[in-house]
Protein backbone atom coordinates (compact mmCIF):
# COMPACT_ATOMS: atom_id res chain seq x y z
CA UNK A 1 0.00 0.00 0.00
CA UNK A 2 1.20 3.51 -0.78
CA UNK A 3 2.33 5.67 2.09
CA UNK A 4 1.42 9.37 2.03
CA UNK A 5 4.31 11.78 2.48
CA UNK A 6 4.24 15.59 2.31
CA UNK A 7 6.43 17.14 -0.40
CA UNK A 8 8.54 19.02 2.15
CA UNK A 9 9.34 15.82 4.05
CA UNK A 10 10.05 13.95 0.80
CA UNK A 11 12.48 16.70 -0.15
CA UNK A 12 14.27 16.62 3.23
CA UNK A 13 14.60 12.84 3.31
CA UNK A 14 14.88 11.95 -0.36
CA UNK A 15 17.80 9.52 0.09
CA UNK A 16 15.90 7.55 2.74
CA UNK A 17 12.83 7.60 0.51
CA UNK A 18 14.80 6.09 -2.39
CA UNK A 19 16.23 3.35 -0.16
CA UNK A 20 12.72 2.42 0.96
CA UNK A 21 11.50 2.42 -2.64
CA UNK A 22 14.35 0.05 -3.54
CA UNK A 23 13.04 -2.24 -0.77
CA UNK A 24 9.59 -2.28 -2.41
CA UNK A 25 7.81 0.54 -0.57
CA UNK A 26 5.80 3.05 -2.61
CA UNK A 27 4.85 6.63 -1.73
CA UNK A 28 2.31 9.22 -2.74
CA UNK A 29 3.76 12.72 -2.43
CA UNK A 30 1.26 15.37 -1.39
CA UNK A 31 1.29 19.15 -1.69
CA UNK A 32 -1.15 21.02 0.51
CA UNK A 33 -2.83 17.69 1.31
CA UNK A 34 -3.48 16.77 -2.34
CA UNK A 35 -1.68 13.93 -4.16
CA UNK A 36 0.73 15.22 -6.82
CA UNK A 37 3.15 12.35 -7.49
CA UNK A 38 3.66 8.67 -6.93
CA UNK A 39 7.09 7.13 -6.30
CA UNK A 40 7.22 3.39 -6.98
CA UNK A 41 9.97 0.87 -7.68
CA UNK A 42 10.89 0.77 -11.38
CA UNK A 43 10.36 -2.97 -11.67
CA UNK A 44 6.80 -2.73 -10.36
CA UNK A 45 5.85 0.02 -12.81
CA UNK A 46 7.58 -1.73 -15.72
CA UNK A 47 5.74 -4.96 -14.99
CA UNK A 48 2.42 -3.11 -14.91
CA UNK A 49 3.11 -1.41 -18.24
CA UNK A 50 4.22 -4.67 -19.85
CA UNK A 51 1.09 -6.48 -18.65
CA UNK A 52 -1.15 -3.66 -19.88
CA UNK A 53 0.56 -3.66 -23.28
CA UNK A 54 0.14 -7.44 -23.59
CA UNK A 55 -3.57 -7.25 -22.72
CA UNK A 56 -4.09 -4.49 -25.27
CA UNK A 57 -2.32 -6.44 -28.03
CA UNK A 58 -4.33 -9.58 -27.23
CA UNK A 59 -7.56 -7.60 -27.44
CA UNK A 60 -6.56 -5.96 -30.72
CA UNK A 61 -5.53 -9.22 -32.39
CA UNK A 62 -8.80 -10.90 -31.32
CA UNK A 63 -10.87 -8.01 -32.69
CA UNK A 64 -12.32 -8.49 -36.20
CA UNK A 65 -11.05 -6.21 -38.96
CA UNK A 66 -13.66 -3.85 -40.38
CA UNK A 67 -13.25 -2.81 -43.99
CA UNK A 68 -14.65 0.70 -44.41
CA UNK A 69 -13.41 1.12 -47.96
CA UNK A 70 -11.04 3.70 -49.39
CA UNK A 71 -10.96 7.20 -47.94
CA UNK A 72 -9.24 10.23 -49.33
CA UNK A 73 -7.26 12.57 -47.15
CA UNK A 74 -9.85 15.32 -47.69
CA UNK A 75 -12.65 13.02 -46.49
CA UNK A 76 -10.74 12.20 -43.31
CA UNK A 77 -10.30 15.88 -42.42
CA UNK A 78 -13.74 17.00 -43.55
CA UNK A 79 -15.49 19.08 -40.92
Amino acid sequence: MDQLIPAAEANRSFSRLLREVQDGQSFIVTAHGKPVARIVPCTAEGATQTAARERLLQRLTAQPVTDIGPWSRDELYER
